[in-house]
């Protein structure tokens, strides 16, 4: 089961050659769970205007993650404690509450980011890229 960093989800719709060969292939692979949390919603729906590539994502943003055989992640008040309780390695809230998704359920989280990364070994979150 994969929770599916931001980047690499609208690459994956977006921009699939800057993901890596493996990423392709955990996400084309119909074997794997993938999820989206519902930060990576915000975050899209943020910067939209400021961002010309997520002009191009789909508007309808709940309704679509599905049709792309993504499962939406929710968030709940127990991913917002361990998020704020991770030590400040990392600071991006919403990085930090993906990254406690991941852990709290036990997914690889996909991600190309490397401040992420090594915040996430510090954190004891396994990546992926």
């Amino acid at each position: 089961m994969i929770l599916l960093d931001t980047h690499a989800l609208v690459w994956w719709l977006l921009a699939p050659d800057e993901l890596s060969q493996r990423a392709r292939q955990l996400i084309g692979d119909s074997d794997n769970r993938l999820w989206v949390s519902a930060a990576s919603a915000y975050e899209i729906e943020y910067k939209r205007n400021r961002d010309a590539s997520l002009r191009r994502f789909p508007s309808n943003i709940p309704g679509a993650i599905p049709t792309f055989g993504f499962e939406w992640l929710e968030i709940d008040a127990s991913d917002l404690v361990r998020a704020a309780r991770f030590d400040n390695v990392h600071r991006d809230p919403w990085d930090r509450i993906i990254a406690a998704q991941a852990q709290r359920r036990d997914l690889l989280l996909l991600t190309s980011d490397g401040d992420l990364t090594r915040a996430c070994q510090t954190w004891r979150v396994p990546t992926l890229w």
